[in-house]
């Protein structure tokens, strides 16, 4: 189940017509999908995936879903759960496109790490495992998917 800001809850099914509907609107312009996640300890993990559908030029909508899991103390372990929770979304959600006609959309996954930080040894692995699954993959400062979007959910 994922969560449109303007919309409330929707499925698989009701968000993707959604984001073709919003490409239909108005498709003079580019479009550009991207998926990041993002993650928060507490007692427990919360985790934030979010489906960014993005009007190259002229703004955005977004959706999330939210995730509890056991409090995973390890960053690194984090983070390789957050690729891997990005991989399957955008794995499900081109197989989806791809059945509506739209095999040939640009979907990025944005990964919540960057070459500040203690997240910069992680960079190559996690990139390579994002590129090495058939994603282009972006990190900070470029990852407003991950870093912005899905961590506003998070808190």
């Amino acid at each position: 189940m994922f969560i449109s800001p303007t919309r409330g809850k929707m499925t698989w099914e009701e968000m993707l017509a959604d984001i073709i509907d919003y490409m239909l609107a108005a498709i003079e312009y580019q479009y550009k999908i991207i998926v990041g996640t993002d993650s928060q300890l507490r007692e427990e993990t919360c985790l934030v995936t979010a489906v960014v559908v993005h009007r190259v030029g002229k703004g955005a909508k977004y959706y999330y879903r939210k995730k509890k899991h056991r409090r995973m103390q390890s960053l690194r372990q984090r983070l390789f759960y957050e690729a891997a929770l990005s991989l399957e979304t955008a794995s499900r959600l081109t197989s989806l496109l791809a059945e509506k006609g739209y095999a040939d959309l640009n979907l990025e996954i944005h990964l919540d790490v960057g070459p500040k930080g203690e997240t910069k040894e992680m960079i190559r692995e996690l990139v390579g495992m994002i590129v090495g699954s058939g994603f282009d993959a972006r990190i900070k400062p470029d990852s407003f998917g991950a870093s912005k979007v899905a961590d506003k959910h998070t808190k």
